[in-house]
């Protein structure tokens, strides 16, 4: 499974970069008007209709590969963390007792952590 991410990540980059390329390569609507008077549309490696059609679609296939990739990605992340949840990894979650040692505390009386007779969920220092 993981040659199956590392191959769609390298998809996924690969991707990108060509669709920047693209999208730099494109004309902008403003560069028709000098088209239109005679301006070398006729020495374009597309022909005189432009490259309008063929970069367009090709950059929305590499669009839509770009958008499968990433969510290929979410979900092999969405695995991963699934699996770090059945590990064994701790999660931190609040208590209701956090509240009466609140109160304690506050009559000027030491709550259990404070004195050192309560356990903590940290790792000792060596």
């Amino acid at each position: 499974m993981d040659w199956l991410e590392t191959l769609v990540v390298v998809v996924h980059v690969v991707i990108a970069v060509a669709l920047v390329g693209l999208v730099l390569i494109q004309q902008g609507k403003g560069a028709d008007a000098g088209a239109a008077f005679g301006g070398g549309a006729s020495q374009t490696v597309f022909g005189s209709q432009g490259s309008g059609s063929f970069l367009t679609r090709f950059t929305t296939l590499l669009a839509i590969v770009f958008f499968v990739t990433s969510f290929s990605l979410a979900v092999f992340a969405k695995q991963r963390a699934e699996l770090a949840g059945e590990a064994g990894i701790p999660v931190v979650e609040e208590s209701a007792a956090t509240a009466p040692a609140d109160s304690a505390a506050g009559n000027g009386k030491a709550s259990s952590s404070e004195t050192g007779g309560g356990e903590s969920g940290l790792p000792e220092l060596e």
